[in-house]
Protein backbone atom coordinates (compact mmCIF):
# COMPACT_ATOMS: atom_id res chain seq x y z
CA UNK A 1 0.00 0.00 0.00
CA UNK A 2 1.37 3.60 -0.99
CA UNK A 3 2.89 5.72 2.05
CA UNK A 4 -0.04 8.32 3.71
CA UNK A 5 0.25 11.67 2.34
CA UNK A 6 2.05 14.03 3.17
CA UNK A 7 -0.49 16.70 4.01
CA UNK A 8 -3.09 16.14 5.83
CA UNK A 9 -6.60 15.59 4.92
CA UNK A 10 -9.03 18.92 5.07
CA UNK A 11 -10.59 19.09 8.40
CA UNK A 12 -14.29 18.50 8.48
CA UNK A 13 -16.59 18.63 11.76
CA UNK A 14 -16.65 15.62 13.60
CA UNK A 15 -18.06 14.24 16.88
CA UNK A 16 -17.46 17.23 19.35
CA UNK A 17 -16.56 19.22 16.25
CA UNK A 18 -13.10 17.28 15.81
CA UNK A 19 -11.75 16.46 12.74
CA UNK A 20 -13.16 13.26 10.81
CA UNK A 21 -9.91 11.22 10.41
CA UNK A 22 -7.85 9.16 12.90
CA UNK A 23 -6.45 10.40 15.88
CA UNK A 24 -2.41 11.40 15.06
CA UNK A 25 -1.46 9.15 17.86
CA UNK A 26 -3.24 5.72 16.32
CA UNK A 27 -1.53 6.95 13.17
CA UNK A 28 1.74 6.85 14.63
CA UNK A 29 0.70 3.64 16.76
CA UNK A 30 0.66 1.87 13.61
CA UNK A 31 3.22 3.63 11.66
CA UNK A 32 5.48 2.68 14.33
CA UNK A 33 3.67 -1.30 14.42
CA UNK A 34 3.47 -1.82 10.82
CA UNK A 35 5.95 0.33 8.69
CA UNK A 36 8.49 2.26 11.34
CA UNK A 37 11.87 1.10 8.78
CA UNK A 38 11.15 0.97 5.00
CA UNK A 39 12.31 -2.47 3.42
CA UNK A 40 15.51 -0.73 0.74
CA UNK A 41 13.72 -1.53 -3.05
CA UNK A 42 10.30 -2.29 -1.83
CA UNK A 43 7.04 -0.35 -0.89
CA UNK A 44 6.75 -2.56 2.60
CA UNK A 45 8.43 -1.54 5.98
CA UNK A 46 8.78 -3.78 8.86
CA UNK A 47 7.31 -2.32 12.27
CA UNK A 48 7.92 -3.37 16.34
CA UNK A 49 5.03 -5.73 15.60
CA UNK A 50 7.10 -8.09 13.67
CA UNK A 51 10.17 -7.70 15.39
CA UNK A 52 8.60 -7.90 18.77
CA UNK A 53 6.79 -11.33 17.60
CA UNK A 54 10.14 -13.15 17.00
CA UNK A 55 9.91 -13.00 21.53
CA UNK A 56 7.64 -16.13 21.92
CA UNK A 57 4.71 -15.18 23.65
CA UNK A 58 5.92 -12.03 25.16
CA UNK A 59 6.22 -9.79 21.67
CA UNK A 60 2.57 -11.26 21.04
CA UNK A 61 1.03 -10.31 24.19
CA UNK A 62 2.84 -6.82 23.83
CA UNK A 63 2.15 -6.27 19.83
CA UNK A 64 -1.55 -6.98 20.74
CA UNK A 65 -2.10 -4.95 23.89
CA UNK A 66 -0.27 -1.67 21.71
CA UNK A 67 -2.92 -2.66 18.49
CA UNK A 68 -5.63 -1.84 20.91
CA UNK A 69 -4.77 1.97 20.56
CA UNK A 70 -6.75 1.62 16.92
CA UNK A 71 -9.30 -0.03 18.02
CA UNK A 72 -9.81 2.31 20.97
CA UNK A 73 -10.08 5.34 18.68
CA UNK A 74 -12.40 4.04 16.61
CA UNK A 75 -14.76 3.55 19.84
CA UNK A 76 -14.12 6.82 20.35
CA UNK A 77 -15.22 8.19 17.41
CA UNK A 78 -18.45 5.79 17.23
CA UNK A 79 -18.01 3.91 14.02
CA UNK A 80 -20.39 1.30 13.31
CA UNK A 81 -20.09 -2.35 15.14
CA UNK A 82 -19.73 -4.19 11.83
CA UNK A 83 -15.65 -1.96 11.32
CA UNK A 84 -14.89 -2.47 14.87
CA UNK A 85 -15.92 -6.18 14.14
CA UNK A 86 -13.55 -6.15 11.27
CA UNK A 87 -10.94 -4.35 13.09
CA UNK A 88 -11.34 -7.03 15.56
CA UNK A 89 -10.90 -9.72 12.83
CA UNK A 90 -7.46 -8.00 11.59
CA UNK A 91 -6.14 -8.52 15.30
CA UNK A 92 -7.23 -11.51 15.84
CA UNK A 93 -5.55 -12.74 12.29
CA UNK A 94 -2.65 -11.07 13.64
CA UNK A 95 -2.50 -12.87 16.88
CA UNK A 96 -3.34 -16.50 15.36
CA UNK A 97 -0.26 -15.25 12.69
CA UNK A 98 2.17 -14.95 15.59
CA UNK A 99 2.25 -18.69 16.81
CA UNK A 100 3.81 -19.88 14.03
CA UNK A 101 7.23 -19.11 14.37
CA UNK A 102 9.51 -17.23 12.02
CA UNK A 103 6.98 -18.20 9.39
CA UNK A 104 3.85 -16.43 11.38
CA UNK A 105 6.15 -13.24 12.09
CA UNK A 106 6.79 -12.99 8.11
CA UNK A 107 3.11 -13.23 7.13
CA UNK A 108 2.66 -10.70 9.71
CA UNK A 109 4.64 -8.40 8.19
CA UNK A 110 2.42 -8.61 5.02
CA UNK A 111 -0.72 -8.89 6.50
CA UNK A 112 -0.36 -5.57 8.54
CA UNK A 113 -3.11 -5.65 11.00
CA UNK A 114 -2.95 -2.11 12.27
CA UNK A 115 -2.36 -0.14 9.16
CA UNK A 116 -5.24 -2.17 7.91
CA UNK A 117 -7.47 -1.06 10.79
CA UNK A 118 -6.59 2.94 10.42
CA UNK A 119 -7.29 2.41 6.81
CA UNK A 120 -10.69 0.97 8.07
CA UNK A 121 -11.26 4.08 10.71
CA UNK A 122 -10.10 6.55 8.21
CA UNK A 123 -12.37 5.70 5.26
CA UNK A 124 -15.66 5.30 7.53
CA UNK A 125 -15.08 8.58 9.11
CA UNK A 126 -14.68 10.47 5.74
CA UNK A 127 -18.10 8.61 4.76
CA UNK A 128 -19.80 9.91 7.72
CA UNK A 129 -22.02 13.35 6.86
CA UNK A 130 -20.64 16.04 8.90
CA UNK A 131 -22.71 16.75 11.40
CA UNK A 132 -24.87 20.36 11.51
CA UNK A 133 -24.31 23.42 12.85
CA UNK A 134 -24.70 22.91 16.63
CA UNK A 135 -25.60 19.40 16.44
CA UNK A 136 -24.30 17.15 19.09
CA UNK A 137 -23.17 13.78 17.88
CA UNK A 138 -25.84 11.15 19.31
CA UNK A 139 -24.38 9.00 22.78
CA UNK A 140 -23.84 5.84 22.26
CA UNK A 141 -26.29 3.33 23.43
CA UNK A 142 -25.57 0.58 26.26
CA UNK A 143 -25.57 -2.41 23.22
CA UNK A 144 -23.03 -0.22 21.38
CA UNK A 145 -20.62 0.36 24.59
CA UNK A 146 -20.77 -3.69 25.05
CA UNK A 147 -20.46 -4.78 21.72
CA UNK A 148 -17.65 -2.48 21.30
CA UNK A 149 -16.43 -3.31 24.39
CA UNK A 150 -16.59 -6.91 23.28
CA UNK A 151 -14.70 -6.02 20.31
CA UNK A 152 -11.71 -4.31 21.81
CA UNK A 153 -11.42 -6.73 24.97
CA UNK A 154 -11.72 -10.31 23.10
CA UNK A 155 -8.86 -9.59 20.74
CA UNK A 156 -6.34 -8.80 23.03
CA UNK A 157 -7.60 -11.40 26.02
CA UNK A 158 -7.08 -13.97 22.75
CA UNK A 159 -3.89 -12.29 22.58
CA UNK A 160 -2.91 -12.87 25.25
CA UNK A 161 -4.19 -16.63 25.75
CA UNK A 162 -2.30 -17.35 22.55
CA UNK A 163 1.01 -15.53 24.15
CA UNK A 164 0.71 -17.66 27.22
CA UNK A 165 0.52 -21.10 25.33
CA UNK A 166 3.22 -20.18 22.98
CA UNK A 167 5.46 -19.20 26.18
CA UNK A 168 3.73 -22.91 27.82
CA UNK A 169 4.43 -24.94 24.47
CA UNK A 170 8.37 -23.53 24.18
CA UNK A 171 9.04 -24.49 27.59
CA UNK A 172 8.12 -27.56 27.49
CA UNK A 173 9.79 -28.00 23.99
CA UNK A 174 12.82 -26.95 25.63
CA UNK A 175 12.82 -28.70 29.14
Amino acid sequence: MPPEPAAPPPETPGPSGRRQEPSRFSRQVARLLDDAVRIPGTDRGIGLDAVIGLLPGIGDVAGSALSAVVVSDAIRQRVPVPVLARMGWNLLVDAGLGLVPLAGDVADVLHRANRKNVILLRETLEARPPLAPGEDPPRPTPGYLLAALGLVVLPLVLGIVLGVLAVVVLVRWLF
